[in-house]
């Protein structure tokens, strides 16, 4: 499973629990989207230019009204803010361009090198930086210039952060208007990150949050895309169908955010709220809100943890995924924490409890599917497995109060038990999923492994087994058969209705439907077996050891028989019981398309 759908499982239960996963609570960058974060708008003053070229591989320029532009002062010291506010590396291996850090950081550094050559030193010397945290949301470096020896302090971050700090250096700072391009560039889907920077003194070294209170000059905003993955929008689609919710957890702005979650197809109706509008709730208004939201924007790593507890506490198997070393708490928390393989640091991918190695949202639907099929084929192990076992405990019982001779040796109670029972068992372990697997609803943690039918259908295939060997191993005594012989027929009855049994258990639909051949190993499993078969009655070293003798054709033909008089019964009670599961179906459908007429009719009463 780690290297054909990219999901590194790394505890057993965590299998179990794909296949019940109400809800998935998951980042956008990377994740839902492309990680290709690209500058594609620059506003400076009255200007509003665009940016060429996608990815991080630094081709394109900068224009207005689709012409180039030339490199004014604002522009520069935007585009060198944008650089120097930063500590991520642009990396370029042959013809590949690649990031070691944030994406919103490569962005910038991109920008910066599609008007400067890559191979160019920075004019400026790193004195001091502040990093950026999801607490405060913005990030600045102390820089001083080569050459003038000029001190700057050169700030990136969130809007509504650096608007406040630069209306207090500038009276005339117009807000209202930032706040309009904000929301314009919000709507687009695209990121908005805001530019400032401050002039300090030459005695200055070290730099703290509060030094931003006071002297930033703003230069601009650019408005950053991040496409969503074309696949993460099909696996969305299937996730619904499949009854999963998904709720996207990210820092953007709240209109960005629902945005995106529209272009992916989150919901019909997308509602978003805020962490600052998350915290100002109660326990019991968070679990509602967390139930009523598709979008969490602006939140922090403690609003992840607090949305796990408030989906949690409603009674929704929770998934989570996350990369930061500040995710590991809700990683932990979720019912199965998901690390991210490529950015995912040490820490979280040591929380979670399953690994995305491609980090793509898209192998979720897989490994769900995956989930919901290996949880299907141990349930159909142990329907397959226990009525063997329990024909055994009746043939054996019936002897013993009829006070006849055993029919089966112990050492042909092991043959069937170890070597029959196993060798067939590794058929489930090649079965695909069922048809319509991801159209079901997510199954319900607690509820039992087996139905009522399911325990009914043990009883009476082990009943049904039990009586037909019986019979046959009786009819041959009485025909005065060696009784080496008849208990080598029982065996094979046993098999045999093993191995006819097990098409019945293959699939939920019937037997010979379109899903019989679905499982190809399935048949050389079964090919394999009739082989031990074989060997274990005629070989001499095998009828020694097993106490067997050979068969003849009316024999085998009465074993194959006998399982196939197991088949026959077991596909009976399915056929009916998708008959009334079908017609069931269709009485709801029934009362659900009436309702409506009804309502109508009596409001035009």
């Amino acid at each position: 499973m780690a290297k054909r759908k990219h999901t590194i499982v790394k505890s057993l239960p965590a299998v179990e629990t794909l296949g019940s996963v109400d809800i998935i609570a998951t980042d956008k960058t990377g994740t839902l989207t492309k990680n290709e974060m690209t500058v594609k708008d620059i506003y400076i003053d009255n200007y509003h230019y665009e940016v060429t070229g996608d990815g991080y591989k630094p081709e394109g320029e900068i224009r207005e009204f689709g012409e180039p532009v030339e490199l004014k002062p604002r522009l520069r010291l935007f585009l060198e803010a944008g650089y120097e506010a930063n500590d991520t590396l642009l990396l370029h291996e042959q013809d590949t361009w690649s990031l070691n850090g944030e994406p919103t950081d490569g962005a910038f550094l991109t920008l910066y090198h599609k008007i400067f050559d890559y191979r160019q030193d920075s004019q400026y010397i790193e004195l001091d930086m502040l990093p950026f945290d999801s607490d405060y949301r913005y990030m600045a470096k102390l820089v001083m210039h080569k050459e003038s020896r000029q001190k700057l302090l050169f700030i990136k971050g969130s809007p509504d952060k650096l608007f406040p700090m630069a209306s207090k250096c500038d009276e005339g700072f117009d807000q209202n208007k930032w706040n309009r391009i904000v929301r314009e560039l919000s709507l687009q889907g695209k990121r908005v990150v805001a530019v400032g920077y401050k002039h300090c003194p030459d005695d200055m070294e070290e730099i703290s949050h509060e030094l931003l209170h006071s002297g930033i000059q703003f230069l601009g905003v650019a408005g950053i895309i991040d496409p969503p993955r074309e696949e993460v929008i099909d696996a969305l689609k299937v996730m619904r169908q499949a009854g999963v919710e998904v709720k996207m957890i990210t820092g953007d702005h709240p209109l960005t955010a629902k945005t995106i979650g529209e272009k992916l197809g989150l919901a019909d109706e997308i509602q978003v709220i805020t962490g600052p509008e998350w915290d100002q709730l109660s326990a019991d208004e968070q679990k509602e809100a967390a139930l009523k939201h598709q979008v969490f924007a602006r939140t922090t790593p403690k609003n992840k943890l607090e949305i796990v507890s408030a989906l949690q506490a409603s009674k929704k198997v929770t998934a989570m995924t996350g990369d930061g070393v500040n995710d590991a708490p809700a990683l932990k928390k979720a019912d199965i924490g998901i690390a991210m393989g490529i950015k995912g640091t040490d820490v979280a991918k040591d929380s979670a409890d399953m690994i995305l190695a491609n980090d793509n949202f898209a192998t979720m639907s897989v490994a769900i599917k995956e989930g919901r099929r290996i949880y299907d084929n141990i349930k159909k192990s142990i329907l397959f497995l226990l009525p063997t076992s329990f024909a055994e405990g009746l043939i054996i019982a019936f002897t013993i109060l009829m006070q006849q001779s055993m029919p089966l040796q112990a050492t042909q109670l092991l043959w069937i038990n170890m070597v029959s029972a196993i060798t067939i068992q590794f058929a489930f372990i090649f079965e695909p999923a069922e048809e319509g697997i991801m159209n079901r609803p997510p199954r319900r943690t607690g509820g039992a492994l087996m139905s009522k039918h399911d325990i009914f259908q043990m009883a009476y295939v082990s009943v049904l087994m039990a009586i037909v060997s019986l019979i046959a191993y009786d009819w041959l005594i009485y025909m005065g058969a060696d009784q080496a012989i008849a208990s080598t027929m029982m065996v094979n009855i046993i098999v045999m209705s093993k191995i006819f049994y097990l098409f019945n258990i293959r699939t939920s639909r019937l037997a010979f439907s379109s899903s019989f051949f679905t499982n190809p190993k399935a048949f050389l499993i079964i090919g394999i077996m009739i082989l031990l078969q074989l060997i274990l009655t005629y070989a001499p070293f095998m009828q020694g050891a097993f106490h067997t003798a050979s068969m003849t054709l009316v024999e085998w033909a009465i074993a194959v028989l006998c399982g196939l008089i197991v088949l026959i019964v077991a596909e009976i009670d399915k056929f009916i019981r998708l008959r009334l599961q079908a017609r069931k179906k269709g009485e709801i459908r029934m009362r659900q398309e009436a309702r409506p007429r009804t309502v109508t009719q009596s409001s035009s009463e």
